[in-house]
């Protein structure tokens, strides 16, 4: 790989996210050639969901700009699950037709509430949310201090198949899906123009706090969606699992180049972003490195997506 090629990388956040995630699914296959056999594609995706999800879910807020960040997204992943778990499955409510629009729902009405906070109250983002962190994490101790199993039921179809296609494609690909309408209407350019310029948005007739609300709430839908995958593949609930998507939301935006402070991005490049993640961590246990070493790795990685994530944009407003 020339020089040139990389400098050109290194300015570009999501295709070094993408290159990266290629060159660590090289390595995984070289380490695990199974890692593509024809029956671990499917468990694969499914423990990816949770990961692509996350990301996804974190998006939205960095979008609306105004130091916007969601921290609640990975507790918000554990209520859901937990609720699908010991409360929805097994009753009428427990159906897929009925249970995931009420998780979405509530997903998408805590996020909104997050929304109202950092809009009409006038809270930084980064305290009505961590707030909303440590809220959710007490209530999913509450209702789950232990580990409670799932019976069989249809999420077991996530982590797996859903006829010849791999479940997990199924729960990444409607959040994308609706990200691809939404992109096809005025939200999502009115959501950009707002984090890219929330003073010269509101100068052009937008409604500022309308637009932060509504990304809030979809973060939170996004992150409802999250919990239902995180049910799939682990088929029980758990209070203390939602940790480890903490720090990978915020990497997966971070590496895949989504501008943090705003107004640039989108849920394709926090995929990405997210995938590689995933490959370096299934990268690192099949080489039988420590739980410590691969908390160090994901924050390396965070650390190096933020400076080259602002690197490029330096260097885009430098070329205005």
């Amino acid at each position: 790989m020339s020089a040139a090629l990389i400098r050109q990388l290194l300015r570009r956040p999501a295709a070094f996210a993408a290159s990266l995630a290629a060159g660590l699914f090289v390595l995984n296959v070289i380490v695990q050639p199974a890692f593509v056999s024809s029956g671990e594609i499917a468990p694969t995706l499914g423990t990816l969901a949770p990961f692509a999800l996350a990301g996804m879910a974190s998006t939205p807020a960095f979008l609306a700009g105004g130091s916007g960040i969601d921290l609640s997204v990975a507790p918000l992943m554990g209520f859901t699950n937990i609720l699908l778990v010991t409360t929805l499955l097994g009753t009428p409510w427990g159906s897929p037709y009925l249970a995931v629009p009420i998780l979405l729902a509530i997903g998408a009405a805590i996020g909104a509430i997050n929304g109202l906070m950092v809009t009409y109250l006038r809270m930084p983002p980064v305290i009505a949310t961590l707030g909303t962190y440590f809220v959710l994490s007490g209530v999913d101790l509450y209702l789950v201090p232990n580990p409670v199993s799932a019976n069989p039921n249809w999420t077991n179809n996530i982590a797996g198949s859903i006829g010849p296609v791999p479940g997990a494609l199924v729960a990444i690909g409607l959040p994308l899906g609706l990200w691809w309408c939404l992109r096809r209407s005025a939200f999502v350019k009115t959501l950009l123009a707002v984090g890219d310029h929330d003073a010269t948005a509101y100068s052009a007739g937008i409604n500022v706090d309308r637009v932060r609300i509504a990304a809030y709430a979809l973060g939170g839908l996004v992150a409802g969606a999250g919990g239902i995958a995180l049910t799939g593949l682990l088929q029980s609930a758990d209070s203390q699992v939602f940790g480890d998507y903490v720090l990978v939301a915020l990497a997966a935006v971070a590496l895949g180049g989504t501008n943090m402070a705003g107004g640039r991005g989108g849920l394709v490049m926090s995929v990405i972003g997210a995938t590689s993640i995933f490959l370096l961590e299934n990268l690192l246990t099949e080489l039988h490195a420590s739980a410590y070493f691969i908390q160090v790795a994901y924050g390396g990685v965070l650390f190096i997506a933020v400076i080259l994530g602002s690197r490029a944009f330096k260097s885009e407003a430098t070329s205005v």
